[in-house]
């Protein structure tokens, strides 16, 4: 089976550290989905407006050529914990392809690119390939009451976030809501709590330089890039 990519996703992740780590995990981040010259004809997409949310099938990063392994760790359980590869998001698969929900804010029309598709709620860095678009159903793909394992929300902690004012004011008012989402959820692997260490991300143009203590993440510098 042939696979080709239809359109490239666009936002202000430009890496992979630093991104929510699952969709609708930041609702503000907002993404441009921007298509491949033959799949721009906006008959493509006649009736997509009616739909409040779409799925998106996408391509992880490159892995580079190596052996699949049937168990991974994943770095949010701390790094020591293996799981079956197919029990988990990991990138590291025998296909390397994502499934994403996100929220259709609006559907454009660009003399250059064709029909454009804006979203919200992505988990995919900026410049991903996007394999196939679908229409979210809710009384089809909806099981709110569903077991979520070790990904299950009381086994997500949300940091408090602060953000100095001159770093705030660098940033739109729906980016910095952005980034705070981002920040909340604690990018860091979950075998890094060293309080004394320094991380950071590009987000926007800037390289966001921050510190956690206990249960508040703290901006301490952005730096054009």
């Amino acid at each position: 089976m042939d696979i080709t990519p239809v359109a490239k996703i666009y936002n202000d992740f430009p890496t992979k550290f630093g991104l929510p780590r699952q969709s609708g995990m930041s609702e503000h981040l907002v993404s441009k989905i921007v298509m491949e010259k033959q799949y721009q004809n906006p008959e493509a997409f006649r009736g997509i407006e009616e739909f409040e949310y779409l799925w998106l099938l996408w391509e992880f990063e490159p892995m580079g050529k190596r052996e699949w392994s049937p168990t991974v760790r994943p770095p949010k359980l701390g790094g020591n914990i293996r799981k079956g590869v197919f029990a988990t998001r990991s990138p590291n698969r025998p296909n390397p392809i994502g499934l994403t929900k996100v929220r259709l804010l609006s559907v454009e029309q660009s003399e250059t690119d064709g029909t454009v598709l804006i979203v919200a709620g992505a988990d995919l860095m900026s410049g991903t390939a996007i394999f196939d678009i679908k229409p979210y159903l809710p009384f089809a793909d909806s099981a709110p009451n569903a077991a979520a394992g070790d990904y299950g929300p009381d086994r997500q902690t949300i940091l408090s976030v602060e953000i100095p004012p001159q770093i705030e004011k660098l940033f739109g008012e729906e980016q910095l809501i952005a980034l705070k989402e981002a920040l909340s959820f604690d990018p860091r692997p979950g075998y890094q709590t060293d309080s004394d260490r320094s991380y950071g991300f590009q987000y926007a143009g800037y390289d966001i330089r921050f510190t956690v203590n206990d249960d508040t993440i703290t901006v301490t510098d952005a730096i054009k890039l």
